[in-house]
């Protein structure tokens, strides 16, 4: 009998250890995301980059003016921290973000994008546009 209920303290305890270590793990998980600067999950991320991804490549000026009315409402609607920049310095002279009159709908250009850490990984923060 006493065998017995010192195999249900040590049980209890391995248990409560476990939890403990699983406790641990999710909070760091939570943390790091912070950290990461975007304050999202690698979930939230994946959806976010999708909404821009689309546009990577060669695309006529039609989806250019789309991506552009992407951005200013993913600006609009988001804080400082998960704004996007514009890089037109070859295209459009500098011009205002939120013009689209610079964009020839018949004109295709080639539209890139940076990440916040290294990689593909990170979450869209630039977009670049050339022709």
């Amino acid at each position: 009998m006493e065998n017995a209920s010192k195999a249900l303290i040590i049980a209890g305890a391995i248990l409560l250890a476990i939890l403990l270590i699983s406790l641990g793990i999710m909070i760091f998980n939570q943390a790091s995301s912070v950290v990461s600067g975007t304050g999202m999950t690698d979930a939230e991320i994946t959806t976010f980059n999708a909404k821009f991804q689309k546009y990577e490549g060669s695309i006529k000026g039609s989806m250019v003016k789309s991506l552009i009315n992407d951005i200013i409402a993913i600006n609009n609607d988001s804080n400082d921290e998960n704004n996007i920049t514009l890089d037109t310095t070859s295209t459009a002279d500098n011009k205002s973000i939120t013009a689209t009159g610079w964009v020839n709908a018949n004109t295709t250009y080639k539209v890139s994008f940076g990440y916040t850490g290294t990689g593909t990984k990170g979450r869209v923060t630039t977009v670049k546009i050339d022709k």
